[in-house]
């Protein structure tokens, strides 16, 4: 079965957009081997956390900042399809 990816944010704090545009990009991607990005408001102030099939993969205050796109890209797909090509994500 397909991975579900859960991106957990604080409505508070409007971390919304992000969130979608961070979904967006997770789908655009990964839209063969990913069964969908979930969206889920947190409960907790200043929570901004990235699941794969409910395991962490990435959490704003742990890693003490937000994660760019093309690391969060490379980390999913070492989770996902490791052997995927990223193109230009790849490129250092």
């Amino acid at each position: 079965m397909k991975p579900t990816i859960t991106i957990e944010y604080c409505p508070k704090c409007n971390w919304l957009l992000r969130a979608a545009y961070m979904a967006q990009e997770i789908l655009t991607t990964f839209e063969e081997d990913l069964h969908g990005v979930l969206l889920q408001p947190s409960e907790t102030s200043g929570k901004f956390a990235i699941y794969i099939d409910g395991q962490q993969t990435f959490d704003r205050k742990e890693a003490g900042g937000f994660i760019d796109i093309k690391a969060l890209k490379q980390l999913i797909r070492d989770e996902v399809n490791p052997g995927k090509s990223l193109g230009h994500s790849d490129r250092k």
